[in-house]
């Protein structure tokens, strides 16, 4: 009888844990929707990111504000290497100083955004989600990269110059093939 409790005891703990790892796949399920109207379903994996529609692309999640001046230099390197490397790179940037959606969108347009911008009222639980896995505090313009899988590579709080930006995409487009 023992034998056969010890038994029944260890099948059960493998079931459970085998349903805990299925359960953690995904750590959080959320959307977010850009300035167009396009509604992104995005999965916290343990290694990164999954956006729907994203797939297969290296993307450049990017927070920013619209008085942050190192926020406002970056975008015309954004913009060029979203036309550069359209094919291969996602770049989501996500307004964080209060601006409403429909301020995002004209900022978005007079700036000629060229790449998926979001406000941060439409994307709330990725602001949140972001700030607790990454330990990220609020400074601007911060970057997550992430490779062609999702998976997180690099962060980086403050403004890369757009050469550094160009290398971190060749490196994390070789990364996860």
């Amino acid at each position: 009888m023992k034998k056969l409790f010890t038994i029944s005891l260890l099948l059960l703990s493998l079931f459970s844990y085998t349903h805990a790892a299925e359960d953690k796949r995904y750590l959080a399920e959320m959307t977010m929707t850009d300035i167009t109207g396009k509604t992104y379903d995005v999965r916290g994996t343990e290694q990164g990111l999954n956006i729907q529609g994203l797939e297969g692309k290296v993307i450049f999640l990017e927070f920013f504000g619209h008085k942050c001046p190192p926020c406002l230099a970056s975008i015309p390197h954004l913009i060029k290497l979203q036309e550069k490397y359209k094919d291969t790179l996602a770049i989501v940037s996500i307004e964080v100083q209060g601006y409403t959606h429909e301020e995002v969108k004209k900022f978005a347009e007079e700036k000629g955004m060229n790449y998926i911008v979001v406000s941060e009222e439409r994307a709330t639980e990725l602001v949140n989600y972001i700030q607790q896995r990454a330990q990220w505090r609020g400074s601007i313009p911060f970057l997550v990269a992430m490779d062609t899988k999702g998976d997180v590579q690099f962060v980086q709080a403050g403004m890369l110059p757009e050469a550094s930006l160009e290398e971190l995409l060749s490196q994390l487009s070789k990364t996860a093939k």
